[in-house]
């Protein structure tokens, strides 16, 4: 499939809202490869954005999030939750477990047989990804290290996403553990190339032309971005989220779990200075709790409070449209 690509750059598929159809359109239309988010969506939702993103489109991919099976400490979420509750003093949403309707969204792929499909936090097994590639899907299985790059391989993925600690958003590891001595993205590219021989995808802190000539010298098959994307035209970001990204406010960005329980990538605004050293391992219990907090933010304009998922290189974001950016990115990296 990669080989299919104009040039070997992936937008990253963006939960939230974030990279809506109109940007995955985009990016497919210049040479690359645009993906849908199904993380958060419901299936009705998804269907409709896979119904239009087929629309002059033969090449697209959609990402779906493995269900999750940690078990929960209810005794530190609660502690947590009355923490919030006396401090934040507002209504907190109701700790549940969701598989993210993972059997509608399956079958959706199925049904309308999507060119690429890719999957965050777990590798679906043999039989899985065999069903989606006798019907054409080619299937690519993001990791984190090592190990679940070998795991992806021995299940049968054609490609691997393989995603540094720099990248912004949750890190896709297939458990929610806490990272210790990352490698940066390169050196973490070439252990993986000793033992992998199957495409390799690279993601995290991407956001230059010179940084995509590196990895593919590298040996990276092609590259992801998607902070680089989140200011471009056709994105779903609110306006309080880009100008966060741009204005200088905030000098740095930090893996926390305050927001979902989760570790992710953002920027490092009050709540997450304030909550990051208490939050629990509890995904997605604790997505749903501070999901009122972070609705209520964005409608009040308050960066403080909002989850602002950036990677490490977002200080050199450029707010163009996607196009122009894609293009740019193709001339800096020599693609032409």
């Amino acid at each position: 499939m990669l080989n299919k690509l104009r040039y070997p750059i992936i937008q990253a598929p963006m939960a939230g809202g974030i990279s809506p159809v109109s940007l995955a359109k985009a990016i497919s239309s210049s040479g690359g490869l645009g993906f849908l988010a199904a993380g958060y969506k419901t299936v009705e939702a998804l269907e409709h954005e896979i119904l239009e993103m087929q629309q002059g489109n033969d090449l697209f991919g959609v990402n779906l999030f493995v269900p999750q099976t940690d078990a929960v400490n209810e005794k530190e979420l609660h502690a947590f939750m009355t923490v919030l509750q006396q401090d934040v003093g507002r209504e907190l949403g109701k700790p549940m477990y969701s598989d993210d309707e993972w059997e509608g969204k399956l079958a959706l792929v199925k049904k309308y047989k999507v060119p690429v499909a890719s999957f965050t936090f777990g590798c679906p097994d043999k039989v899985l990804i065999e069903q989606l590639q006798v019907i054409g899907t080619y299937v690519i299985v993001t990791v984190t290290t090592v190990q679940e790059a070998k795991l992806a391989v021995s299940q049968g993925a054609n490609a691997i996403c393989l995603q540094g600690y720099e990248a912004g958003g949750h890190q896709a590891s297939f458990e929610n553990i806490d990272i210790e001595n990352p490698l940066p993205l390169v050196a973490l590219l070439r252990k993986v190339k000793e033992v992998v021989h199957i495409p390799i995808i690279v993601a995290g802190g991407i956001m230059n032309g010179e940084q995509i000539k590196q990895l593919l010298a590298e040996g990276a098959d092609a590259v992801q971005l998607g902070t680089a994307f989140i200011c471009c035209d056709e994105s779903g970001a609110n306006e309080v989220y880009r100008q966060a990204l741009q204005s200088g406010e905030f000098a740095s960005t930090k893996l926390t779990r305050a927001f979902t329980g989760r570790l992710a990538r953002g920027l490092e605004n009050a709540f997450v200075k304030n909550y990051s050293p208490v939050a629990p391992k509890a995904y997605p219990a604790l997505h749903y709790v501070t999901q009122p907090i972070r609705k209520k933010a964005i409608a009040e304009k308050n960066a403080q409070v909002m989850s602002l998922w950036a990677g490490i290189g977002y200080q050199q974001i450029r707010p163009l449209p996607a196009k122009e950016l894609f293009q740019l990115l193709v001339e800096e990296a020599g693609l032409e």
